[in-house]
C-alpha cells in the first residue's frame, strides 16, 4: 500500500495540472489580461505547479518498487540473568537460536543472584531480571518501577541450609545463638526464617551475617559462620568442598516463584518484544522437557558444573511459564512476615496486583495465567 501524499489526494491544481500536463492560458497577442498579470508569468507558475505534480507522481512511481524505507531498529532488550539452574530456559533458550528464530535482539548479562539482577534494573543498567518473588516482595517497599511478566520455574528444595559436623548442629533448633550466613533479602532469608519460625525458633534468636553467596563456602570452611542459608548451585558445592559439611532437612514450607522481571518503560510501549520473549522460553521449556539430555549438557556447560550436579538438582525444580493467583498470596504472606519483623521500612504492604503484568503471557499462553486483573 502507497502512502498517501498530503490528504491521500492528488494536490488541487488548476487545469490538467495534476496530471502532469501544462495548463495554456490563452491570450491575444501583445495584449495581457486585466487583473492577471502577463502571459509569461501565468504561464511559469502553471510549470512550477507541474513540476509538483510531476515530482509527487515519481515518488509514487519509486516506492511502488523500492518501498517504504525501513523504520530503525529498536534497541536491544538488555536481559540480566542469575546463575542459577533456575535460569535453564534462559540458557536453552539462547544455545537453541530460540530467541534469534523470534526476531529478538538481546544483550544478556550473567550476575551471582537474583538480588542483584533485579538491582541492575532498578538502576537503570538492565531492562529484565530474574529473581524469585521473595527480592521482588523486599524491593517493592522501595521502588516500584517493574513488574512481573511470568514466573518461569518454581521449587520447594533450591535453598537448603549447610552446616558442619563440627557445630553439632544437626535440627533447626539447635541454631539458637548461631552465626548464619544469608543474603539479607533474598530467598535464602526467607527460607531462613520459615525455617526457624516452623520448629519454634525465634528468628531473633540466630545471628544473620549478610554475605554473598560466592563468599560463604569460605566463611563456613574458616569457622566465621557456623552454618549457610543459600540456593542452588552454592549447596552443592559447599558439600562438595568444604569438609565435613552437612545439609539440615528441608522446611517443607517454601516453594520458590523464579521470575521474569521487566521495567515498566517496556510495559505497553515494547510488548511485543516481550510476547517474542516468552515465546522463545515456551520454546525452551518444551525442550527440557522432550530432550532433557541435551537440556543438562547446556546446563553443565553455562554453570561450569559436572554430571553429578546435575544428577543432585535435576528432579527438584518444575520448568513452566506461569502467572498464579499463589504467586501473589506468597508475596502478600511474605510481606506480612517481613513487616512483623521488621526487615522493611512501612507498615502496609503493597498491593501486588500492581507488580504483575499479564497481557504478554496471556497472548503466549493464556491457559497459564490464574489471576484475576
Amino acid at each position: 500500500m502507497f502512502p498517501s501524499v498530503g490528504n491521500g489526494m492528488n494536490p488541487a491544481l488548476p487545469g490538467d495540472i495534476a496530471s502532469g500536463q501544462e495548463a495554456v492560458v490563452p491570450v491575444r497577442p501583445g495584449r495581457a489580461r486585466a487583473g492577471c498579470g502577463t502571459t509569461s508569468t501565468r504561464f511559469e507558475s502553471a510549470a512550477r505547479g507541474g513540476s509538483r505534480g510531476l515530482l509527487a507522481l515519481w515518488l509514487l512511481v519509486f516506492l511502488s518498487f523500492f518501498g517504504m524505507p525501513d523504520a530503525p531498529a529498536a534497541e536491544p532488550l538488555r536481559l540480566s540473568v542469575s546463575l542459577t539452574p533456575l535460569s535453564l530456559p534462559i540458557f536453552v533458550a539462547q544455545r537453541q537460536g530460540y530467541f534469534t528464530a523470534e526476531g529478538l535482539a538481546l544483550k544478556v548479562d550473567e550476575v551471582i543472584g537474583g538480588h542483584r539482577s533485579l538491582q541492575q534494573v532498578m538502576e537503570g543498567s538492565a531492562d529484565l531480571a530474574t529473581c524469585s518473588e521473595a527480592v521482588v516482595m523486599f524491593n517493592s517497599f522501595q521502588r516500584q518501577p517493574y513488574a512481573v511478566i511470568a514466573t518461569f520455574v518454581t521449587s520447594d528444595d533450591d535453598v537448603k541450609v549447610i552446616t558442619r559436623a563440627d557445630t553439632g548442629i544437626t535440627r533447626p533448633q539447635q541454631l539458637v545463638g548461631k552465626r548464619i550466613a544469608t543474603v539479607v533479602g533474598s530467598a535464602g532469608h526467607y527460607y531462613l526464617d520459615t525455617l526457624l519460625l516452623l520448629n519454634g525458633v525465634d528468628p531473633k534468636t540466630v545471628q544473620v551475617s549478610n554475605i554473598q553467596p560466592e563468599a560463604m563456602m569460605e566463611a563456613l570452611r574458616q569457622g566465621k559462620v557456623d552454618a549457610l542459608s543459600i540456593w542452588e548451585p552454592y549447596p552443592f558445592k559447599t558439600l562438595t568442598t568444604v569438609p565435613a559439611s552437612r545439609p539440615l532437612a528441608k522446611s517443607g514450607g517454601y516453594t520458590e516463584n523464579f521470575n521474569l522481571i521487566a521495567h515498566r518503560r517496556l510495559i505497553g510501549v515494547r510488548d511485543g518484544d516481550l510476547v517474542k520473549l516468552l515465546r522463545a522460553l515456551d520454546h525452551a521449556q518444551r525442550f527440557i522437557k522432550d530432550e532433557p539430555l541435551k537440556a543438562q549438557a547446556i546446563l553443565r556447560e553455562r554453570l561450569h558444573v559436572d554430571q553429578s550436579f546435575i544428577d543432585w538438582i535435576w528432579p527438584r525444580y518444575n520448568y513452566r511459564l506461569t502467572l498464579a493467583q499463589s504467586l501473589l498470596t506468597t508475596m502478600e504472606g511474605e510481606a506480612r512476615w517481613a513487616v512483623a519483623e521488621g526487615y522493611v521500612a512501612g507498615k502496609h504492604s503493597p498491593n501486588y496486583l500492581d507488580f504483575v503484568y499479564t497481557k504478554p503471557l496471556r497472548q503466549v499462553r493464556p491457559g497459564a495465567v490464574s489471576i484475576d486483573d
